[in-house]
């Protein structure tokens, strides 16, 4: 199926500027923000204090309530992915956002690629000088039950010395880096990929991890917005696996040569993310 995130979906309760009128600034003189709140859930702020390089460890942590759910990168037809964004003049940057390992749901035509549990988003971060840092972020996500909310908060917190022990954000931060789709590997990786002249196919050899009778969910992510996941003939052979994934609509003149777009691949218990280069 392809998945373009944008356009209308569930009724949305709340507009963004609503939203960020209700969502107080929440700050914190600790490695952890205060938890914002709202509807559908909440989410805090995690960082550990700069290394001698200015680099921090850091991620955002969601806990939908319930029966909600929260968006992945790529979030599905129509949700809302994370979005990150610290204040320049905290004098920290926002290098990279990593992903955990997400789950399908279906409901009827829709589509999502989400998390239904707690789920923490890995950051890396930089810090300009030395000395205190001040993490100043607003974060904006999406978060849906029956209804859609757009949840964004301002989260801030102070980082204390380095050589202070936090064993509780180190243990939140590990946890994370635990949840992320493994690099390929010699047992687990896409062997081969090519994709159709007319650009409606992009077939993929795969090898996997066990001797499984069933195909594993494949997650294609192009240009921004676009995901594509509809399997079209996959044929499993034990470890070997060959499949067409449907493409579908593109943007207009888009040009694919010299483009890297990922594939992410859940077999069972294991995940894994590589990139597929286009010539």
């Amino acid at each position: 199926m392809m998945i373009i995130s944008s356009g209308p979906r569930r009724l949305l309760i709340a507009v963004v500027s609503l939203v960020t009128a209700l969502v107080p600034f929440y700050s914190a003189h600790a490695e952890m923000s205060a938890w914002a709140e709202n509807e559908g859930g909440r989410m805090r702020l995690v960082a550990l204090a700069p290394d001698a390089a200015g680099k921090i460890r850091a991620a955002l942590q969601i806990e939908p309530k319930p029966g909600w759910i929260t968006y992945w990168k790529e979030p599905g037809n129509s949700g809302i992915p994370p979005q990150i964004t610290i204040a320049a003049e905290s004098g920290v940057t926002l290098d990279a956002i990593a992903y955990p390992v997400p789950k399908h749901f279906f409901n009827g035509a829709i589509e999502d690629i989400a998390y239904d549990a707690p789920v923490t988003l890995p950051l890396s971060l930089t810090a300009a000088g030395k000395g205190p840092v001040t993490i100043d972020a607003a974060a904006f996500i999406g978060i849906c039950k029956d209804i859609c909310i757009p949840f964004q908060a301002n989260l801030q917190l102070k980082l204390g010395p380095a050589i202070q022990s936090h064993p509780e954000e180190e243990a939140i931060l590990q946890a994370a880096d635990a949840s992320l789709p493994k690099p390929p590997s010699e047992d687990f990786d896409v062997t081969a990929h090519a994709m159709s002249p007319d650009r409606k196919t992009l077939s993929l050899d795969l090898v996997l991890p066990g001797e499984g009778k069933t195909a594993p969910d494949i997650i294609v992510t192009g240009p921004s917005g676009y995901a594509f996941t509809k399997q079209i003939g996959g044929k499993r052979d034990g470890r070997t696996f060959k499949v067409d994934i449907a493409i579908g609509k593109l943007p207009k003149d888009y040009d694919i040569a010299g483009k890297q777009w990922s594939v992410l691949v859940i077999d069972g218990e294991r995940a894994m993310e590589t990139t597929l280069a286009f010539q």
